[in-house]
């Protein structure tokens, strides 16, 4: 786990700049990721850098940019190949000779026999950059559920790309215009979908993409567009059909082969315990394998509403691990600005904090945590897909009848609001946002803002986006599923899982120079997952229904079967009490007035509204205090390749 930088010169003629003092610069920003070591690489086209945390090799071979003896090859990579050792093998049969035992020199030696098929044989995450100096080409590619980053932009006839968007931002010259377009879709989905970013100039590369850049007989680079190497199983392909008692049986085998492959360590290693279903399912599945005690670690709040510990320390007790807690309280002044800082774009997840918080905590006793990610997407786990189901029920009223309820709604007296007001805000906006088309539905679940809202606040500045909708682009995934909760499940796993969690988690983590390994988002785990009927997760009421009964044996009923909390925190209270004084003076100041996104007077309403308990906005009000912060940091404070403190986010006003 690291960071990587570098970039390709376009045109033979572009230069006249000291390629190692520019590599440096760019992965100086990155040292957070790569604490270890440092290094960079360049010929007269292409130059490499990397950030190291040294995680398998803890030798000098290990080294990175690495290049391959003959120095045809040289790559910088972001992540962990875990089926490395019998890549290694095969390689070794073609001849191909190894003087490292990292999986770094693997990368390089596969792509020498097998080129850009060597993309297909990886099990792992990744990003990485290989320069072939032969054929003066370029690869990018990224791992098929996006859990390393990638980004990318075209710069001063350069190609310039880096595992952050700070590193790409320490390269003179890069426009740092914000793309309203990108802001548009953050505000209703609390992330800014790839391929873009918040900044017009540069982009994500996807998940499960990969890029080249080939130079011709005249020395001049072609930019191939981006390309899907992989896919999951669409959900309307024909399911296997087998009992559950064999269903159940798979599911433990495979898991724990998952498990098993993320062990593979010279570093110590432990693992998240958030008391939910599949980070104790990953606790019991590495106790079973004998990496005991584990290393367990918890966050938690004063506020019950958020507080799972008791479920985590239940975990820990029968499995004896070696656990850590924290109960947290939010310190604006230190974490906030941080956080903003490592994002590098909007960013309004709130599970961010306590995920910052516990990568902190875990990387005081561990340089390697396994979580529970990917088991809500492989296996129908979140609520709204349940919710989804009953959407359809609302067609029974006619539309006048429904806007007249969602009108009443905010009207009710406040004492109704302050017991019951988060229920009565998502029964509000579905009434009103109602459509028949499956994409508005679904956002009804997830979105920050619905479009209506924004229609109605937006300041002149955004009115070329109130005629589409964000969730626009939502309608590709819904169309290949066959009912709107199997929609919905194929939407989150190509959007939200590798555009909001992944980057979450990745970001969390590598901010501690932590590295954060996923089991349940192996890829042949979640084929096998998406191979089984949608009835084997979701059953009635019942979410995960085949994951639950598989763990039976190995985790406490309260455990499965309580009421899922999710890993969030109590922005909502924040907002009301140790936030407010910051929310008010940041989001009704002429700064953030200036900004043309939200009318003053729309964003003033929504903090009277929530601060005196009326109705709940703590999302949006959170979405817009991290989206002016941003301003603040990456776009006012800004300087042309200078990357900003984060203690910056607080000193406009």
């Amino acid at each position: 786990m690291c960071g990587i930088a570098g970039y390709v010169l376009l045109n033979p003629t572009v230069g006249g700049f000291d390629p190692s003092r520019r590599l440096r610069a760019m992965i100086g920003t990155l040292r957070h990721r790569g604490p270890d070591d440092e290094g960079v690489w360049s010929d007269d086209r292409c130059g490499l850098a990397h950030a190291r945390l040294s995680i398998i090799d803890l030798s000098p071979a290990g080294h990175q940019p690495m290049g391959t003896e003959d120095a045809r090859y040289w790559v910088s990579f972001n992540g962990e190949i875990y089926n490395f050792a019998d890549l290694r093998r095969e390689l070794e049969s073609h001849g191909r000779r190894f003087r490292s035992h990292s999986d770094t020199e693997v990368l390089i030696e596969g792509y020498a026999v097998w080129g850009d098929g060597l993309i297909d044989r990886l099990r792992g995450m990744f990003a990485f950059a290989i320069w072939d100096r032969a054929e003066r080409r370029l690869l990018l590619a990224r791992d098929r559920f996006g859990k390393k980053p990638l980004y990318w932009a075209m710069v001063g006839g350069a190609l310039v790309f880096g595992s952050e968007i700070k590193a790409i931002l320490a390269w003179p010259g890069v426009d740092r215009t914000p793309d309203r377009a990108a802001i548009d879709d953050y505000l209703s989905l609390q992330y800014v979908p790839a391929p873009r970013t918040a900044f017009a100039a540069v982009r994500k590369l996807p998940a499960a993409h990969s890029m080249t850049i080939s130079t011709d007989a005249n020395g001049l680079a072609r930019v191939a567009p981006a390309r899907r190497y992989w896919e999951l199983p669409r959900p309307d392909a024909p399911k296997r059909r087998r009992s559950m008692r064999q269903l159940k049986g798979e599911l433990v085998e495979r898991l724990t082969e998952a498990v098993k492959l993320r062990l593979i360590s010279d570093v110590p290693l432990g693992a998240f315990l958030s008391g939910g279903v599949d980070s104790s399912a990953i606790v019991a599945m590495m106790s079973r394998l004998g990496a005991n005690p584990v290393k367990t670690f918890s966050i938690g709040f004063p506020n019950p509403e958020f507080d799972e510990t008791r479920y985590a320390r239940m975990v820990a007790e029968r499995y004896e691990t070696d656990h850590e807690e924290l109960i947290i309280e939010p310190d604006a002044a230190r974490v906030i600005p941080r956080l903003v800082w490592h994002y590098g774009e909007p960013f309004a997840d709130p599970s961010m904090v306590p995920t910052y918080y516990v990568s902190e905590l875990a990387r005081q006793h561990v340089t390697v945590a396994l979580n529970g990610d990917g088991g809500d997407e492989a296996f129908m786990g979140y609520g709204r897909y349940e919710t989804c189901r009953r959407l359809a029920r609302l067609d029974r009223l006619g539309r006048p009848l429904r806007r007249s309820l969602a009108a009443v709604i905010p009207r009710l007296p406040g004492i109704v609001h302050r017991r019951y007001g988060r229920r009565l805000n998502a029964l509000a906006d579905l009434l009103a946002g109602s459509d028949t088309r499956a994409s508005q539905r679904y956002a009804f679940t997830i979105t920050y803002f619905m479009d209506y809202q924004k229609r109605s606040g937006y300041a002149s500045e955004m009115d070329a986006f109130t005629e589409g909708s964000a969730l626009d682009q939502l309608d590709f995934w819904f169309d290949q599923a066959p009912d709107l909760p199997t929609g919905a499940n194929w939407a989150d796993i190509h959007t939200y899982l590798p555009d909001d969690l992944m980057v979450k988690v990745d970001v969390a983590s590598m901010a501690h120079g932590l590295e954060s390994r996923s089991p349940l988002l192996d890829h042949v785990f979640m084929e096998w997952a998406a191979g089984l009927p949608a009835e084997t997760k979701l059953h009635g009421a019942e979410t995960k229904m085949v994951f639950k009964q598989a763990m039976e044996p190995f985790l406490p009923h309260d455990v499965l079967y309580r009421k899922k909390m999710g890993f969030g925190c109590p922005v909502g209270h924040w907002l009301r009490h140790e936030l407010r004084e910051m929310a008010e003076d940041t989001l009704l100041s002429p700064t953030a007035a200036g900004r043309g996104i939200f009318r003053p007077d729309y964003v003033a309403g929504l903090l009277r509204d929530h601060i005196g308990g009326a109705q709940q906005h703590d999302t949006r009000l959170w979405a817009l205090l991290m989206l002016e912060l941003w301003f603040r940091m990456w776009v006012d404070n800004g300087a042309d390749s200078a990357v900003p403190r984060p203690e910056m986010a607080l000193t406009q006003g």
